[in-house]
């Protein structure tokens, strides 16, 4: 047991919270069309420069408040929703995200996998010689020279992991300031500025100079002596791009993203903190529309909403808020105009696409069931992975009383949550109904047949809250409740 301990010690020392971090199955995710979005649009040409457009590397949003950003494999690159609301301007998250690209381009993941199965094995050797030394002092009796051979064993296995711990920590520098380079070299030659994540890393090289106590977890898992951000910041003055600003239409959508955030996930007293009411400007009007209805007060709320759609109406997510403040305030038949024109604007986002089939579902009207099925299938085609889907779908299967699919589809939301036993049930009933040999009987005797997650699949918190049935469902959030589920008796 203590071998194990201090092994894993080290790595997570040396590895630091985006290995850790990485490795867990229930990552608090958020989803958001326009987040999202804007995110691509920010990854994209330095995915580009770094030669990894084709390899889909997603950038995912995590729902927590301190900055941080690392990378868990080759295909993506996470990042805090407070890292997106702390940084001023476009420039500051995407010499992050430049950043984050040098490590997955240098393969510093792979690499460090191996410094750490290393670091391991040397580990457990050094454990062995100092617990060898041990025992030759226990056998030796109780002499001063056993005494000797004890505090030399136990020398060797504290020799043994300063050694391996300074190994690794350098290593582990010399990835970090290797992606530092990367980063100004991708910046630079997609034509933007590295003042940006200079000044992020900076601020984090002024932080070190307080204690660690409570400091974000991107300082400690990408250290940041002075002479790293003085050496980032003579490569990054090089580039003729220095002082190029961020396209104001660019800061603009960046300035959006931090109102839809603020106002969804921070107290409403932050809130107006941060957006007085005398602050008039389109940002702060979206974070007062969003904060007014998710705390209740819907009716106050669509004047507010109205007035944004009047200022860009050809904006989807504007459309989007107002169909989803009315679904959350128990009104989803109204809910269904604004959210098809959501669905227009934005090309057929698909998390959009699963909000008005929700609605759809939510109004209990037959009239809509086929085309609530078929706006979910297509959502889900592409949202492959998102269990509020699936149960909605589940619903409308339900009430045109196509049982078997209604199952299947009920098995999949399951699988997603991490439910094990409903999602074998529900799926093996599944087959029953279905003809052997069909698609919809392939694929739950796939969910029978697999190793099912043993947690949570991106079941997870969205800017899309979930709608049900009954307000009290979602304590202390007025209006919003939580997502149905039909559950394994659903639909008999």
């Amino acid at each position: 047991m203590t071998k194990m301990t201090a092994i894993a010690t080290v790595i997570a020392l040396v590895a630091g919270p985006q290995v850790v971090l990485a490795q867990e199955a229930n990552l608090p995710i958020l989803r958001d069309t326009e987040t999202e979005q804007l995110l691509r649009d920010y990854a994209r040409p330095i995915l580009r420069a770094a030669g990894l457009e084709k390899q889909n590397v997603q950038v995912t949003i995590i729902n927590q408040s301190v900055f941080n950003a690392f990378v868990a494999d080759g295909h993506r690159i996470f990042i805090n929703h407070g890292a997106l609301l702390q940084s001023e301007t476009p420039n500051q998250i995407i010499g992050v995200l430049a950043h984050e690209t040098g490590h997955l381009a240098g393969g510093h993941l792979a690499r460090l996998r191996e410094q750490l199965a290393r670091a391991q094995t040397q580990m457990i050797i050094g454990m062995l010689l100092g617990a060898g030394a041990l025992a030759a002092g226990a056998r030796s009796g109780l002499s001063s020279g056993s005494t000797g051979l004890a505090n030399a064993g136990a020398a060797t296995f504290t020799g043994s992991q300063s050694m391996i711990m300074h190994s690794l920590l350098s290593y582990q520098r010399e990835q970090e300031e290797s992606a530092d380079r990367a980063g100004v070299k991708f910046l630079t030659a997609t034509g933007q500025s590295a003042k940006g994540m200079y000044e992020t890393f900076k601020r984090f090289s002024n932080d070190s100079l307080f204690s660690s106590r409570g400091a974000d977890p991107y300082f400690m898992s990408h250290p940041m002596p002075a002479e790293r951000v003085a050496a980032l910041e003579e490569i990054a003055r090089t580039s003729p791009y220095w002082n190029k600003k961020d396209d104001p239409a660019l800061q603009q959508r960046h300035d959006m993203m931090r109102a839809k955030i603020s106002g969804f996930l921070e107290r409403p007293e932050t809130v107006y903190r941060r957006y007085p009411l005398s602050n008039t400007s389109l940002p702060a009007r979206y974070a007062h529309a969003i904060a007014t209805y998710l705390h209740g007060d819907l009716n106050n709320a669509l004047p507010q909403i109205d007035s944004l759609i009047q200022t860009q109406p050809n904006n989807p997510y504007f459309y989007e808020l107002r169909g989803q403040a009315l679904l959350e305030g128990g009104r989803p038949a109204e809910a269904i105009a604004p959210l098809r024109k959501a669905v227009a604007l934005s090309n057929n986002a698909p998390l959009i696409e699963i909000l008005l089939g929700q609605a759809l579902v939510a109004t209990e009207n037959k009239a809509y069931t086929e085309e609530a099925i078929t706006i979910l299938r297509n959502a889900m085609a592409r949202e492959t992975e998102q269990p509020l889907g699936y149960t909605q779908l589940a619903m409308a299967y339900a009430r045109k009383g196509d049982l078997a699919e209604a199952d299947l589809a009920s098995a999949q939301a399951a699988f997603l949550r991490g439910d094990n036993k409903t999602a074998r049930d529900l799926a093996s009933r599944a087959k029953t109904r279905f003809a052997v040999g069909t698609p919809g009987w392939v694929r739950a005797d796939d969910i029978v047949s697999a190793k099912l997650p043993t947690t949570k699949k991106d079941n997870s918190p969205r800017f899309q809250l979930q709608v049900g049935s009954s307000p009290q469902d979602r304590p202390g959030r007025p209006g919003l409740v939580r997502d149905p589920d039909p559950g394994p008796d659903a639909n008999q």
